[in-house]
């Protein structure tokens, strides 16, 4: 059984969905918002997006400038965290021989744009080999310092891997690296809705986040901050109008992100009412649900673990609202490691689950990974463990 909060989004009841980590999903509240938009838009286009987005594209960045804690004007809105990364990385220029810092739990889209980015200048990509299972958040600090030289000139950072699940000490690497001048790059994918995320006191060069998935906004919203300092070098990977439009009262970063052609905006619209929204679901808002998605996801990952008869991963405070487990088992071969396992299929077709299980090389794995979010229950993992232990028995 799903949780009580689970009447307001729209999913077979019968479905056990433990993957909002993947592409987030939305309440109903937030479909019937977004179309809102969609309606005001189609009813008269030309008005909608030559008189009416400046000021709604203002008011989202404004909405979300408070919840981040960060000026507005620093904010652009892009479609996913991965067109956030290539932004910043296909905007920036290195020198050969200069390296760029990436951990080995990095999401892979990301990672191969590190690659196509480093090979196109002739920087050289460091990865920091962490371990998985791991003893706590001082290996990667340790890890991470260990690898900066002075040839270090960015360094990427995931506030929650996606592969393992693990809540990175971002916040000690992030002041460590900025403070020798080290320009971070944060992939908070996993960030806005999940865990607190205060942007000006980060300090951090560039972060990007999909609110889509923790925020629960509608598909396609995503947001890009660029520190002030770092606007000038920073263009959006399609060059339209705002290149050459003048300046007036704004900046050259606004008028470029700001109009990058014609596409629809109402997931940007619609995020002062998400944010809105969403608090109201719980008493105590965003504080209470990020801290209810954390226990749960714990809680989860003790029942798998205790089940399955394996070892805790990591400890507690690396957990945010996924958790990833090593499961038992053979790899899948390497030509087949970007295919789902066939437990993946297995567990949705014959038990009705919707949960990831994949083969990751490095940190070598065969991984199961769950997430909590308000329509979740403890009764979906016990669920869950009962269909793991029928299987890998």
């Amino acid at each position: 059984m799903p949780s009580h909060l689970a009447k307001h989004w729209t999913f077979d009841p019968s479905r056990v969905f433990l993957n909002h980590g993947s592409f987030g999903a939305c309440p109903d509240f937030v479909i019937k918002e977004q179309r809102m938009w969609q309606d005001l838009m189609e009813k008269e286009p030309v008005q909608f997006f030559e008189e009416l987005m400046p000021d709604l594209l203002a008011k989202s960045r404004t909405a979300l400038g408070e919840f981040l804690s960060c000026d507005a004007n620093d904010l652009a809105f892009v479609s996913n965290a991965t067109s956030g990364v290539n932004t910043i990385l296909r905007s920036l220029q290195f020198e050969q021989g200069d390296e760029i810092l990436v951990p080995n739990h990095a999401y892979q889209a990301c990672r191969n744009t590190i690659d196509f980015v480093a090979n196109r200048w002739g920087a050289k990509v460091v990865e920091v080999a962490i371990p998985f299972p791991i003893d706590g958040p001082q290996v990667i600090i340790d890890l991470m310092k260990s690898a900066c030289s002075e040839r270090t000139k960015l360094v990427m950072i995931d506030t929650v891997t996606s592969p393992t699940g693990l809540r990175m000490p971002f916040e000690e690497l992030t002041e460590f690296f900025e403070g020798k001048g080290v320009e971070v790059l944060l992939d908070a994918a996993h960030g806005i809705g999940m865990i607190p995320l205060n942007l000006e006191k980060l300090g951090a060069s560039y972060v990007t986040s999909n609110c889509h998935k923790w925020l629960c906004a509608p598909k396609g919203s995503a947001f890009l901050y660029v520190r002030s300092d770092k606007q000038n070098k920073i263009q959006p990977l399609t060059i339209s109008h705002g290149h050459t439009f003048p300046l007036g009262d704004t900046t050259r970063f606004r008028h470029e992100f700001d109009w990058t052609g014609t596409q629809d905006i109402s997931g940007w619209c619609a995020i002062p009412s998400v944010i809105e929204g969403m608090a109201k679901l719980v008493d105590g808002g965003w504080e209470t649900i990020m801290q209810h998605n954390h226990d749960l996801a714990i809680q989860g990952r003790d029942i798998l673990c205790e089940r399955l008869g394996i070892e805790q991963p990591c400890p507690n405070e690396m957990i945010a609202c996924i958790s990833t487990i090593k499961l038992p088992g053979e790899l899948l071969a390497k030509e087949k490691m970007h295919e789902p396992d066939p437990l993946h299929h297995v567990l949705s077709e014959k038990y009705n689950i919707q949960v990831p299980v994949w083969s990751w090389p490095s940190p070598e794995g065969r991984y199961l990974r769950i997430s909590a979010q308000l329509y979740n229950s403890v009764e979906q993992y016990e669920r869950l463990a009962d269909a793991l232990v029928n299987e890998l028995k």
